[in-house]
């Protein structure tokens, strides 16, 4: 059975009943996993996984983003957060400087070998955004969009938005 790629079937007038609330829920989690396939190789070769890819994907967003700021983003425990960072600073990923304005604060940067990779990683993610945004178009894009943030808690939509400043 051969699916047309070009366009999906428009949502029906009433996209809040299951099926149609079943259906979003499966083109995001087969399309999430598409799209993290390729990153995915990459972390397994270098023996990390997808908690060190969003570290070090966050810390290259916003270089000097320090510690506490970081374990928000992710939303793991300090712990969970520990491990990650420590390899990351063993395989000479990430470094922590002290805070400027409050020595308590540790900031977090990315060291060459650190940029290297997560551009690596974030070619791979965007080759699969990019095909998937021409394929759909601009408004379709901001209906995605529209959407994703709608998935977001209303109190973490200020924090998500900071990202893009």
């Amino acid at each position: 059975m051969t699916v047309p790629t070009s366009s999906p079937p428009a949502a029906s007038a009433l996209f809040l009943r299951e099926t149609e609330i079943r259906r979003g829920i499966e083109l995001l989690y087969f399309g999430y996993t598409a799209m993290i396939r390729g990153a995915d190789a990459i972390l397994e070769a270098e023996g990390l996984g997808r908690a060190h890819h969003r570290s070090l994907y966050f810390i290259a967003r916003r270089p000097g983003l320090p510690v506490g700021e970081l374990l928000r983003l992710l939303a793991i425990t300090k712990q969970s957060l520990g491990r990650v960072l420590t390899e990351l600073q063993e395989r000479g990923l990430v470094e922590q400087q002290v805070g400027l304005r409050d020595r308590r604060q540790r900031l977090l940067h990315l060291t060459a070998s650190g940029v290297a990779l997560e551009s690596r990683l974030f070619a791979e993610l965007q080759r699969r955004m990019a095909g998937a945004y021409a394929e759909a178009g601009q408004s379709a894009v901001t209906g995605f969009w529209a959407v994703l943030t709608g998935l977001v808690p209303a109190a973490d939509r200020a924090r998500v938005a900071s990202l893009q400043a």
